[in-house]
């Protein structure tokens, strides 16, 4: 499929804003969904809705045979080794929250070490902050170089034999960076630390690889890789999910209950409680067949190849600073405009139809070592063209134009 040929399979996409056709720029906060990801959730609801694993009347094996379907589809996207590896959660977040309560809280004792970056989204740095509140653990942060990327010569500095775990973002959702995620694993099991992987903004975009990455923990969201909200997965090497405790208790996850003590069920589902996301799972599961169909390595090509002529384009309004390396980078661009705040930028994009973020993007501590207080950003995905692009460079040009400029 083209790119016209794809645009047309979301429907939110045939519309106007503000009077003019709708650019959406925000995918890494989360994409648009095709009408295949939409129909399977209506059918879903319309023909086999049940609760699973318990009832044995037709819709619940209906529902069940879905459910699990799904963990299956999600096993071979990621290459895991067996469905007992992937715990569905309500996304990245809760994915992460998982490890830091079960594993991180066990195994951290005073004056151990957890290494992040300052590039992490608050949902891979807070959970951690609360590890070492907890457990007397230290907590320190990878040296970005000046681009933002990271140097594994950093990294080497950082991690120690006191390291019990290091998290990193696969490609960070401000600067665009793809971290050397795989080497970087390699380095902490060579301290005999433990590798977690914030998915969040490369699932979308790269074909992962867990064994290939040799990660311990890989967590994603199904809302940015065309899937829907409230669902997403940690995946989660066998012999260490095996020791984890759960952190939610109650029906589904049980094995058997007693007065005063109770058993929990084999992986996966003892990290499972309560009834689940399964029309979400439904949802993603449509989306990873969705993606296959087109291709990740076509998707990264597309992502990268708009944001390098965004940056091109960019490059020729006087008084925009992009933010990040110029070159190797995923599908976004963040930027501001002089002495314009990032939401007045935003705003005055949204008046002609183009939709970009503006704010911290969950960064702080990044928009600090940044200097500034908030940027904007342009995230790109499977549905976006270069004449979107053109739409954001004129755009640009008018917001300067209406605040006073002269034109670049």
């Amino acid at each position: 499929m083209n790119t016209e040929e794809i645009r047309k399979l979301f429907p939110i996409l045939q519309q106007e804003i503000n009077g003019h056709p709708l650019v959406y720029l925000d995918s890494a906060a989360t994409s648009q969904k095709p009408v295949q990801v939409i129909e399977a959730i209506k059918k879903y609801y319309e023909y086999d809705n049940a609760n699973v694993h318990r009832g044995v009347h037709t819709l619940g094996s209906r529902a069940t045979d879905a459910y699990e379907g799904a963990r299956e589809k999600l096993r071979g996207f990621i290459n895991a080794r067996s469905t007992e590896e992937i715990i569905f959660t309500r996304g990245t977040t809760t994915a992460i929250n998982l490890v830091a309560s079960s594993y991180a809280r066990a195994v951290c004792q005073e004056g151990d070490e957890i290494v992040i970056t300052p590039m992490e989204h608050h949902a891979n740095l807070i959970p951690w902050q609360q590890v070492a509140k907890a457990t007397g653990a230290v907590l320190k942060y990878v040296q970005l170089q000046q681009d933002g990327s990271i140097s594994l010569e950093a990294v080497e500095a950082a991690v120690t034999d006191r390291t019990k775990i290091v998290a990193t973002s696969y490609v960070s959702n401000v600067l665009g960076v793809v971290n050397p995620v795989k080497e970087i694993a390699a380095i902490a099991h060579r301290h005999g630390a433990k590798m977690l992987v914030d998915g969040a903004q490369s699932t979308p975009h790269l074909k992962v690889d867990v064994q290939d990455l040799d990660c311990d923990f890989y967590a994603l969201s199904g809302h940015k890789m065309c899937g829907p909200t409230g669902i997403g997965a940690l995946y989660g090497k066998k012999e260490l999910l095996q020791h984890m405790e759960p952190v939610e208790f109650g029906g589904e996850m049980i094995d058997h209950v007693g007065l005063y003590d109770s058993t929990w069920k084999d992986l996966p589902w003892k990290f499972e409680g309560g009834t689940p996301i399964i029309a979400g799972a439904v949802g993603l599961a449509a989306a990873i067949d969705f993606l296959e169909s087109i291709g990740l390595d076509e998707i990264d090509k597309h992502g990268r190849q708009l944001a390098s002529y965004a940056i091109q384009r960019m490059q020729e309004i006087d008084g925009l600073t992009i933010y990040g390396p110029m070159e190797n980078r995923a599908g976004l661009v963040t930027f501001n405009l002089d002495d314009v705040h990032p939401h007045d930028v935003a705003t005055v994009l949204d008046a002609e139809g183009v939709a970009v973020r503006a704010g911290h993007h969950c960064c702080q501590p990044l928009m600090r070592w940044l200097n500034v207080t908030a940027t904007a950003r342009a995230s790109f995905y499977v549905y976006n063209t270069e004449a979107d692009v053109d739409r954001l460079i004129a755009s640009l040009l008018k917001t300067k134009e209406y605040f006073g400029y002269a034109i670049g």
